[in-house]
């Protein structure tokens, strides 16, 4: 059986934030995206999605599969494989079945890595008061 990742190939991308571009909602996809600039809010798909060296995303994701060079602050549910190249950067929780680390990326996370992956619990915001 193939890897997904050797079926990808990057000229068929369906979607694609240059560098440039900033944005900031809900991302529902098919076929393949990759976002290269600034994106904010949640990504649901069942395919892939590359993070490219210039693309930052703060984000609640459900994806198939993700690659990521870029950074990444937040939350991936991926039901394929999660893989991080050396200088990707992920910040949050990865919960997958298959878990990808290059030497050198940065990896700040709670990660399980099963076939039956749990939910995703939200992080909870500390306050921040004086002792007495």
């Amino acid at each position: 059986m193939k890897d997904k990742k050797s079926e990808f190939i990057e000229n068929k991308i369906t979607g694609f934030f240059d560098k440039d571009t900033t944005f900031i909602g809900d991302l529902n996809f098919k076929g393949s995206f990759r976002i290269d600039g600034s994106f904010k809010g949640k990504i649901n798909s069942e395919s892939t999605l590359i993070i490219g060296d210039n693309g930052k995303v703060e984000a609640d994701i459900k994806i198939g599969y993700i690659s990521i060079s870029g950074e990444i602050k937040g939350n991936i549910k991926a039901t394929q494989k999660v893989e991080i190249s050396s200088n990707g950067r992920v910040i949050g929780t990865v919960i997958t079945p298959k878990l990808v680390v290059d030497e050198g990326a940065y990896l700040e996370a709670t990660c399980q890595t099963s076939e039956n992956p749990a939910q995703v619990v939200p992080l909870k915001k500390v306050s921040t008061g004086s002792l007495s």
